[in-house]
């Protein structure tokens, strides 16, 4: 099997299980804690972002981006080409459908349902692009400043707290957007709100590109003998 054909295969897999987290330890919640909105959010935010940490860990030896929005940035940075980048995005896409599918079903549901669950506004979106340069702040910068074997910890820290200080609780990548739009759940988001949150996260991803770009210019992008581990970065 190919290099890409691995990376893409590892980056399938690491968003599924991505979104199985979310989805899942959402509907889990939501039926453990029906009357504590709050409560239920906790447990949401703290099973996603652990199981980030375990996620990243695993797969970063051979591609964890698990986000789009990542992986165009590492592009941009120069290190990716299109073929790959096309290729991991386009399985990222795929794995979060898979994902949102076997959480339903494990949950006794309907494979797909459409979410009903309204997310649209000006605070929401600000929300959004807020959650996704942060994101791409923790993840390049942690790994231009040379601690690459942190990024795990950094990122899983990173996004359970964005649940908390973001108006939209910090979905930051569109992958996982699309994705959760396929269920009628806690997590879910009603897909006419999905292209304003996707959107949102672009303009996140072109603000975190420029903001690493500028606090970082005096520290070198990993040599290639590097960045097969310290390019592959993650988040929610």
């Amino acid at each position: 099997m190919s290099l890409l054909a691995r990376r893409a295969a590892a980056e399938l897999a690491g968003t599924a299980f991505l979104v199985i987290a979310v989805v899942g330890s959402g509907i889990m919640a939501s039926r453990l804690s029906p009357n504590d909105v709050g409560l239920a959010l906790l447990e949401n935010s703290v099973a996603t972002g652990a199981a980030l940490v375990a996620l990243i860990v695993a797969l970063q030896p051979v591609s964890a981006s698990f986000n789009p929005v990542v992986t165009l940035v590492e592009k941009a940075l120069g290190l990716l080409d299109w073929r790959t980048a096309g290729a991991l995005i386009v399985a990222q896409f795929l794995g979060g459908v898979l994902g949102t599918v076997v959480a339903n079903l494990m949950f006794g549901l309907d494979a797909v349902a459409l979410s009903a669950h309204a997310r649209s506004g000006g605070g929401l979106w600000l929300g959004e692009v807020v959650a996704t340069v942060g994101l791409l702040l923790v993840v390049f910068g942690t790994v231009r400043s040379g601690r690459a074997d942190r990024v795990a910890f950094a990122v899983g820290a990173y996004i359970a707290a964005a649940y908390w200080f973001t108006s939209s609780t910090s979905f930051a990548n569109p992958a996982v957007t699309v994705a959760r739009t396929l269920t009628d759940t806690f997590a879910g988001i009603a897909p006419a709100s999905a292209p304003g949150f996707v959107l949102a996260q672009l303009v996140g991803g072109v603000l975190g590109f420029l903001l690493v770009r500028f606090l970082y210019t005096s520290l070198p992008v990993p040599a290639a003998s590097e960045s097969a581990a310290a390019d592959r970065k993650v988040a929610s």
